[in-house]
């Protein structure tokens, strides 16, 4: 038996209702406005000239896997670089090598766009997606990120 036939293509408003809903799969809630949101400022960048927005389409044209990412500049010192900001994979196509095309893709673009490093950041726990990054080269940067909880006022 073949694999299905998968599309990667750019990113479109009618894409917005199969990104939400393989967004909640993953993330446990709808996050409607936030991808809304998202969506609409990358659709305004008509050239893309500084963002990455695609999604893997099965036969059906269904989403069954979206990759956001931009490239960023000078933070934190930071040299200008691509920034894979998002990606996933619905669990009824895993293991087909579909986040890696998502991803390949994303670097292929950044490339044409002037940059020769690109970053992400995932939760250490988060094995599969370290793995993934991991088999694609990626190793841990320079920098580390550090978080502090605000404790609500009156609670101190």
């Amino acid at each position: 038996m073949s694999a299905p036939v998968i599309e990667i293509a750019e990113a479109r408003a009618e894409d917005l209702d199969g990104i939400v809903a393989l967004d909640s799969v993953r993330a446990g809630e709808p996050k409607p406005q936030y991808w809304y949101d998202l969506l609409a400022e990358y659709l305004r960048d008509s050239d893309h000239k500084e963002r990455v927005a695609v999604v893997a389409r099965d036969a059906a044209g269904g989403v069954c896997g979206f990759l956001f990412g931009e490239i960023r500049a000078w933070e934190f010192g930071s040299k200008r670089c691509g920034w894979i900001l998002a990606v996933s994979v619905s669990p009824e196509h895993e293991r087909e090598g579909l986040a890696t095309r998502l991803c390949e893709e994303a670097v292929r673009r950044f490339a044409t766009m002037g940059v020769d490093l690109v970053r992400t950041m995932i939760r250490r726990q988060d094995v599969p997606m370290l793995a993934l990054f991991r088999s694609m080269g990626f190793v841990a940067g320079p920098f580390s990120e550090l978080e502090m909880v605000i404790e609500p006022e009156g609670n101190a």
